[in-house]
């Protein structure tokens, strides 16, 4: 199975470089690989009409994010892994130190 990787993942903070919404920026809500699109929190707001039925008594108008291409995009901050992973220079700074006692 051939995964697609992008330089953008879910979290990440990024700014819009070009089309209509540029100069915004936003947290990555969704990447979508296939379809080579973004959901950044607070850009491309679409409205949608929604009947009404028990949610919505009197009915409503929605809005939420609509996806834009991730080439308009640029990686400000990557989001912060809570893993517990340590990275390779914590993992070399955390070796025990050699005591210079006498050796037998």
């Amino acid at each position: 199975m051939n995964r697609i990787k992008h330089h953008v993942k879910k979290g990440d903070q990024v700014e819009v470089i070009s089309g209509n919404f540029r100069g915004s920026s936003g947290r990555v809500l969704a990447v979508f690989p296939g379809k080579q699109r973004v959901l950044v929190e607070g850009v491309r707001i679409i409205k949608k009409h929604l009947r009404k039925s028990q949610d919505n008594p009197s009915g409503k108008i929605a809005e939420r994010e609509g996806p834009i291409h991730i080439s308009n995009v640029r990686l400000l901050e990557r989001e912060k892994s809570e893993k517990g992973g340590k990275s390779k220079k914590e993992k070399q700074g955390s070796r025990p130190e050699r005591s210079e006692g006498p050796r037998k």
